[in-house]
């Protein structure tokens, strides 16, 4: 009977919200039932069809007032701003960290037995790996250098650093005049965290808000960029957030003999991407992109997405990660899910009733058979952008997404020159449509990032310029017109 009793009452976090609500819209509260009242007592005094006249008249003259009213209670709630891209950087590794695959393959013959060579060598060829992508030298240096924890850290150090340093170069922006930093990583996580370490390098000022984001995968960049969406918009006053996505190569190589595991030998590279945001509108006017839409999807509920990519130490203790066989497979309903999604965001009218005539032809009239409809992103989108994870999931995303060569080319491309940088390659991607002068005032740019957990992230900018290469300076710059290249299925090694 109590229980039925307390059951009709408010309980205190009714009344906390009830009391939220109240400070929350208080200038509504107030002045809109005032205005009520006092329009009220007008009308009221209205007698005559003269005084009716002179009462609209006199409201016409007053809607300067109305609108100032309006547009403080506006600014008093507060309003989401818009985050501006002013200008990223990609990092271009030393050419002495340069290793061909023949030159990886024979570290690896020194490093397993003949059955785990064989394996990672049949990786390497199917890759679509150029022999100029970057490797660390702790890796290199095997088996003669033991890989240690302060390597992993010289790696980091040298890709962070060399982003950030192009990147405050470009923009002119002050290291002090940063006031967000969020860092992201996959596996490397040392005391002190990266963004730390970045604080300590470039003497950022002591109120500066750090973040660090790690085991999330390559989806992480794009994480990062709506965590600094999240807090620019919250800011009361004007800031710039530098977004910093990296990998260590060094401290993910697998020296067991898991098979699952030794895969990633062959897949990750060297790179960094670090990427200033400003929630200013001055800013706009020297920005590259307006942030339009961000798009999350975590699968991480289902056991079998949650595993497809799994850090662990094998039966000898060491550890590495292992890709499961249904990775394509959780990759691909990922996707589905964050694209349904992002659709109704995106998509023209057109192409959304087309869709929801699809839905309704299988839902209601359980036309089972009927062939799937796949809206046609190009017609939302100038440019694709999506995460060089390798080989087999930009075919699947090609298919899916019916796309044509052109749009594929900076993922195929980034892909053959620097490798899966993890979630750095999305930078390096746009960086190439840069520098081969795609990108025009009013385009529309998808990046879209896969990453352990299982997760798929889209992220939407807009151009708000016209980008000339040749004021530009980015990895591709020097080497831009050897590009696109036909790329082998199979590119032959031998041991």
């Amino acid at each position: 009977m109590a229980q039925n009793i307390g059951s009709n009452f408010f309980t205190v976090k009714d009344l906390k919200l009830g009391y939220h609500f109240l400070i929350s819209h208080t200038p509504y509260l107030f002045i809109i039932p005032a205005i009520s009242v006092l329009g009220c007592y007008n009308l009221s005094t209205i007698t005559t069809l003269e005084d009716l006249n002179n009462h609209i008249i006199l409201m016409l003259k007053s809607w300067p007032i109305i609108i100032i009213i309006f547009t403080a209670l506006y600014l008093i709630r507060g309003h989401p701003r818009n985050v501006y891209l002013v200008d990223f950087a990609c990092y271009k590794p030393d050419e002495a960290d340069m290793m061909s695959k023949q030159q990886l393959l024979d570290i690896m013959s020194l490093t397993f037995d003949d059955e785990a060579v064989d394996l990672q060598k049949k990786v390497l060829e199917k890759s679509g790996y150029s022999d100029k992508t970057y490797v660390p030298e702790g890796i290199r240096r095997l088996p003669e250098k033991l890989m240690t924890f302060e390597e992993s850290r010289k790696e980091t150090e040298k890709v962070m650093f060399g982003a950030i340093d192009d990147l405050l170069a470009k923009t002119k922006v002050k290291a002090h005049e940063i006031g967000i930093v969020i860092v992201n990583i996959g596996l490397y996580n040392p005391t002190p965290s990266l963004s730390s370490m970045i604080v300590n390098h470039y003497k950022l000022r002591s109120n500066v808000l750090t973040y660090n984001i790690s085991g999330m995968g390559c989806s992480a960049g794009l994480i990062s960029i709506d965590l600094a969406n999240r807090i620019l918009q919250t800011q009361v006053i004007s800031a710039y957030a530098m977004v910093v996505s990296t990998e260590s190569i060094h401290c993910g190589y697998y020296l067991g003999k898991d098979k699952s595991k030794l895969v990633t030998n062959c897949l990750f590279r060297m790179g960094a991407a670090a990427i200033l945001l400003s929630n200013c509108f001055s800013d706009s006017r020297r920005s590259k992109y307006k942030l339009m839409h961000v798009v999350r999807t975590h699968k991480g509920a289902d056991e079998r997405a949650f595993r497809s990519i799994y850090q662990e130490q094998d039966e000898d203790g060491n550890i590495g990660v292992s890709l499961s066989k249904s990775v394509m497979a959780v990759a691909g309903e990922t996707l589905k899910s964050n694209i349904t999604a992002l659709g109704p965001l995106v998509l023209p009218m057109s192409e959304q009733l087309l869709y929801f005539g699809y839905l309704i032809a299988r839902k209601i009239f359980k036309l089972k058979n009927m062939k799937p409809y796949i809206p046609d992103f190009k017609l939302a989108f100038e440019h694709f952008f999506i995460h060089a994870g390798g080989r087999a999931v930009l075919d699947e995303m090609e298919k899916n997404l019916q796309l044509t060569e052109w749009h594929m080319e900076p993922s195929r491309m980034t892909l053959f020159r620097f490798g899966n940088t993890s979630s750095s390659s999305l930078w390096y991607e746009l960086a190439y449509s840069e520098a081969k002068g795609r990108i025009k005032k009013g385009d529309r740019a998808w990046q879209i990032g896969f990453g352990s957990g299982f997760k798929c992230h889209s992220v939407v900018w807009q151009a708000l310029k016209t980008i000339n290469p040749a004021m530009e300076k980015n990895p591709w710059t020097d080497e831009i017109h050897d590009f696109p290249v036909n790329i082998p299925l199979v590119m032959p090694l031998s041991v």
